[in-house]
């Protein structure tokens, strides 16, 4: 006669507990890469939504920081003496050094602005800081573009450094721009000083490399110790942005990179990357032993 009771046996599994988020730090992230995607897919029609000019605006703020800096550095203070094409000179620096900027503030803010996202799902926290910098990268293409059209006008002749130098400054800023958004992404959960503490850095940022002044009045100040400046990534990024760009767009480059750009400028770049990727995995480092106190941090 049938009792109704399911007499199947029941599996136990000796295992430990795992939390619902596998953590693998940054592998996670990219393991979840439709989860990233829509995180930069939402970023970036929350930041122009109820906006008339839209995306519109990733052209139009170049362009004005651009003018502001040629009118009163170039012209008014006279930073284009003696400097063949300066505008592209400029403007080259401005993109990296704008991408590099966007990427640690809204890395910085990313975890504090997505808090009901982390309260709510089991995800790895790296995700926030890492889909900043892609809004940062996709911010990035309408500005290049804008570079590469007034190159053309200007008599550009691409060089075959122009690639490598291109992706080796990405390579800088990305990998830099993520280690220290990842760690004050982290510390501005627990003290909100550091949301203000990265807006002064990155005014200091602009002026602490090669955008608005050619190298060689570094060389001319600093003599002999010009290779402490080089020791800034950043500084290393612009430089390469520009060998891709401004170099090709004089009517002597090679007399131009010889006079503005350092000696060995391809030993420093890889110098600066490695550097930038052991940052990247020291931060992540740090973010994996604090991850677990983030949520009761977030009130």
């Amino acid at each position: 006669m049938a009792t109704g009771v399911d007499e199947r046996p029941v599996r136990i599994v000796d295992a430990p507990l795992a939390p619902p988020a596998e953590n693998l730090g940054l592998l996670s992230v990219f393991k979840r890469r439709y989860l990233l995607k829509l995180l930069v897919q939402r970023e970036i029609s929350g930041r122009y939504s109820n906006s008339i000019l839209g995306v519109f605006w990733s052209y139009i703020n170049p362009l004005t920081q651009f003018c502001v800096y040629w009118i009163f550095m170039g012209k008014i203070m006279g930073a284009d003496k003696g400097m063949d094409n300066y505008p592209v000179h400029l403007f080259a620096g401005l993109v990296i050094v704008h991408f590099f900027t966007e990427t640690f503030g809204a890395g910085t803010r990313s975890l504090l602005g997505n808090k009901g996202l982390l309260k709510k799902m089991a995800m790895p926290k790296e995700m926030f800081p890492v889909a900043s910098m892609l809004v940062s990268l996709y911010h990035l293409v309408p500005a290049t573009l804008i570079l590469v059209v007034v190159c053309l006008f200007s008599g550009w002749t691409p060089t075959w450094e122009t690639v490598p130098s291109l992706l080796l400054a990405l390579g800088i800023v990305m990998a830099l721009g993520t280690a220290l958004a990842l760690v004050f992404s982290l510390a501005n959960v627990f003290f909100r000083d550091f949301g203000s503490a990265v807006n002064i850095l990155t005014n200091y940022i602009r002026f602490g490399v090669p955008m608005m002044y050619p190298f060689s009045m570094i060389e001319s100040a600093l003599g002999d110790k010009a290779w402490i400046y080089l020791l800034n990534p950043i500084a290393d990024a612009v430089l390469l942005f520009q060998q891709a760009f401004w170099v090709g767009v004089t009517p002597n480059p090679e007399q131009t990179a010889a006079e503005h750009l350092p000696e060995n400028l391809w030993m420093w770049g890889l110098g600066a990357f490695g550097v930038s990727l052991v940052l990247l995995v020291i931060a992540q480092l740090i973010f994996s032993k604090h991850e677990n106190k983030i949520p009761e941090r977030l009130t």
